[in-house]
């Protein structure tokens, strides 16, 4: 999948998402099944993995190389990117929960502050996943929590899924 492919798909993604808020009683802005996110948890889980991604991103492709190295294979594709982290959410999923548990429940006032916020991120991963150029795409690692380090390219394209995977999720909750 090319840069510009990935970056269509990260629009389409976050489109399905706001498409899907714009479409909820307010209500459920607070709520969630027992033990598990509500929906502004998992705006705010979004809004900050993006951040976390903008701001790997904005660091000078030197640092990235120096601190985490250059990739000794091709990326993945995207299907494999998905799978893998399917995988590696079936495997993990203890530390997921760990990972995850102090997650702050924002308020309804918060809404329109949070989904400004997403929106802004995912606008800076499109234009940053454009300007990147592909060797860098390809060669230079970012550690994921889960799938540990993938190339930036596979980085962004699991941005894209991930958002679709919380859509999921929020989609079946109510």
């Amino acid at each position: 999948m090319d840069k510009f492919e990935i970056a269509d798909l990260i629009e389409e993604k976050y489109q399905q998402l706001f498409h899907w808020l714009d479409n909820q009683p307010a209500e459920n802005w607070e709520k969630g099944p027992e033990g598990k996110w509500t929906t502004s948890q998992h705006i705010l889980h979004l809004v900050n993995s993006l951040q976390l991604l903008n701001n790997a991103l904005s660091y000078p492709r030197f640092i990235l190389k120096y601190k985490f190295g250059l990739s000794d294979r091709p990326s993945m594709d995207y299907d494999a990117v998905v799978k893998k982290y399917q995988e590696k959410l079936i495997q993990n999923s203890d530390k997921v929960i760990d990972f995850n548990k102090n997650l702050k429940s924002p308020l309804l006032k918060d809404k329109p502050r949070l989904l400004t916020r997403l929106q802004i991120q995912h606008k800076k991963l499109q234009y940053k996943t454009r300007k990147i150029s592909d060797i860098n795409l390809d060669t230079l690692v970012i550690p994921h929590p889960l799938m540990g380090k993938i190339t930036v390219r596979e980085l962004i394209m699991w941005a894209a899924y991930h958002t679709e995977h919380h859509t999921t999720i929020l989609k079946k909750m109510y």
